[in-house]
């Protein structure tokens, strides 16, 4: 399973960018209350673009608003197209793309004009696959810039309030007020940590697109050592390619007093942000695994994050202990057997001397997803029980794949150590069965 679906971008371009207004309320309105689905700690919102529904990641670490895998949205209608370069977190190379202007975004009340998107030509980018959703987009700074945003992970909800002082006032009595920089249009906040023995304070960007708990880079701090306990694993997923690194545990990590006990941390390779240009003295970033421990309020305007403890404050740090990458490989149909549930309009008479008794049943043909090993951590149970890249899943601990969601597959991927797990593949052709334990290596 992806055990994170990390996304940081980095836009180069090679035309200038000018100043587009944020989310207004529309009908006098006040707050707007909008669902959200979570999935791996990230959390995806529909907006309407030019009249067109799509669904987009929300993430506090990028500022402009990316589109992708429009594949099933021809009838959008774009403005002023102009071809550009995008480059960010991953080792490949720059990808092209096109920016738009004059576009309308629309969602629940609240509505942008004006407004700058940037498409993302190569399909090969696709994060539905990950995630096990259609996903068409990314947006992030200029949802967040004008208005007190609440993200209430408890109740799934994404709350927009006018940013005024009886707003403020509320906020300040409810919830911890901390203070936040926003630089390049991403914020970041103060934070303190021990690591191998060494205890010191790191400048996080606070990053709600990112579905691990920590991320540090080793590169730019002595302080920043790899524990000793620790796997090389998939991070993540950028414009320029996929991410790799290694993950281990930290001893302590607080922010604003909120403090924890061995969470996971995970060390991109040197590789993938040689394309990421930091912020003067940012060591890393503090994501979803542990923002979503928390109710949140982003106060761009006047740089302070408000954080209230939710029902999810204490739970344990876990992580894919398998070692399978999973993804989405498309669709099959699927024929269910259905009971037809009928009166009779006459008693029933039973022979006694009949063996069964028919019962009517009808066929249902639904859409199913296909999921398949997309990639294996070395020496990992999973890869040690003989599993292999490319098998596609037909089962998992007796129950058909397709039953399952990828966050229902993730959970599982993450119980206790020991557990067992027993996976049945199709490979050229042949039905394979595999079984192994899930194990702690940290």
């Amino acid at each position: 399973m992806k055990n994170s679906i990390s996304i940081f971008f980095l836009l180069v371009f090679a035309i200038p960018l000018f100043a587009q207004e944020g989310f207004h309320f529309l009908d006098g309105k006040e707050k707007v209350s909008i669902p959200f689905k979570f999935i791996n700690n990230l959390l995806f919102i529909p907006i309407k673009v030019n009249g067109i529904e799509l669904n987009f990641l929300l993430d506090s670490g990028v500022e402009e608003t990316i589109l992708f895998s429009l594949e099933d949205k021809k009838e959008i209608n774009f403005y002023n197209i102009e071809k550009i370069t995008l480059r960010g977190l991953g080792s490949s190379d720059a990808v092209e793309g096109l920016k738009s202007t004059n576009n309308v975004l629309e969602t629940h009340g609240i509505e942008a004009t004006n407004y700058s998107l940037y498409v993302i030509l190569d399909q090969s980018f696709n994060l539905s696959s990950h995630v096990g959703i259609p996903v068409n987009g990314i947006i992030g700074y200029h949802f967040l810039k004008t208005n007190l945003v609440e993200i209430n992970y408890d109740k799934k909800k994404i709350i927009v309030y006018k940013n005024n002082e009886k707003n403020r006032k509320r906020l300040k009595q409810k919830f911890a007020e901390v203070p936040i920089t926003l630089e390049k249009n991403k914020p970041y906040a103060m934070t303190q940590m021990s690591l191998e023995g060494n205890d010191f304070s790191a400048k996080l960007l606070i990053d709600i697109g990112n579905s691990d708990a920590l991320w540090l880079f080793q590169n730019l701090s002595k302080s920043i050592k790899i524990p000793e306990k620790n796997f090389n694993d998939y991070l993540g997923q950028g414009f320029s390619g996929d991410v790799f690194g290694k993950r281990g545990r930290m001893n302590r990590f607080s922010m604003n007093g909120f403090e924890f006990k061995n969470p996971i941390v995970a060390f991109p390779d040197s590789s993938s942000i040689k394309n990421v240009k930091m912020v003067s003295d940012r060591l890393g970033s503090v994501g979803g695994e542990i923002l979503r421990r928390f109710t949140l309020v982003f106060d761009y305007p006047n740089q302070f994050l408000y954080m209230k403890k939710n029902k999810e404050f204490n739970s344990p740090f876990t992580y894919n202990k398998s070692g399978i990458e999973l993804q989405n490989n498309g669709l099959q149909w699927v024929q269910e057997t259905v009971k037809l549930e009928t009166i009779p309009s006459e008693p029933i008479s039973v022979d006694q001397n009949t063996t069964s008794i028919t019962n009517n049943f009808r066929y249902k043909f639904e859409l199913k997803p296909i999921y398949q090993i997309s990639n294996l951590r070395e020496n990992s149970p999973a890869a040690n029980s003989g599993l292999q890249k490319g098998d596609v899943v037909i089962s998992i601990n007796g129950a058909k794949a397709y039953k399952y969601s990828l966050q229902q597959i993730n959970s599982l991927l993450k119980s206790e150590e020991d557990k067992w797990i027993a996976i049945e593949v199709e490979r050229n052709s042949q039905i394979l069965k595999f079984k192994f334990q899930l194990k702690d290596v940290l």
